[in-house]
């Protein structure tokens, strides 16, 4: 890449910000959520909010456009990459699901300039979240240990919280590269 794009903002009230703070929507009146696992899917909740707001606005040649050689990451491939990873976390306690995108590394490698693909992203995505987060919080106690390394559904949790975190830090440095939008 040889062009240094603009800084991008829709805030008024700061600059350096992607909204302004009124309306941001992870922003929340009142105080944080009682109780562990309702902290955990509230930070769940923001990084996946976050990611999604990272994607916003971009059409399919640039939500695919990668980071840099030899690295096949991209947007799009984050968002396959996620739904691919939420699959595999549902397997972990119960049935193992094929793959989504083939074999490994087919979230990124088919991560292409199509609409179409981009559209089943935000599809397989949202229903691989669904399905996980319904197989998670019909499992109440925190502490129950599950699989051959005794896995316990606070781990899961806990794993799912830092991998989308991991991921949207990517996610800002691939979507500055992108139209000069920054994290907020």
């Amino acid at each position: 890449m040889t062009e240094v794009p603009g800084r991008w903002s829709r805030a008024t009230t700061y600059e350096d910000m992607w909204v302004d703070p009124d309306d941001d929507p992870r922003d929340k009146d009142g105080a944080s959520p009682d109780g562990e696992l309702a902290t955990l899917r509230d930070f769940l909740d923001g990084y996946r909010l976050t990611l999604v707001m990272k994607c916003d606005g971009l059409d399919a040649e640039q939500l695919a456009r990668r980071s840099v050689p030899p690295s096949t990451m991209s947007l799009l491939g984050l968002l396959r990459h996620l739904a691919e990873v939420e699959r595999d976390w549902l397997g972990w306690f119960t049935t193992p699901q094929e793959r989504l995108y083939g074999p490994k590394d087919g979230d990124f490698d088919g991560a292409v300039a199509d609409p179409a693909v981009v559209e089943a992203a935000y599809v397989d995505l949202a229903r691989e979240q669904e399905a996980t987060d319904a197989a998670l919080l019909a499992l109440t106690d925190l502490g129950e240990r599950f699989g051959d390394d005794g896995t316990s559904v606070r781990e899961l949790w806990v794993h799912r919280v830092e991998e989308y975190a991991r991921h949207c830090g990517h996610a800002d440095l691939l979507r500055e590269c992108i139209d000069g939008r920054v994290g907020q």
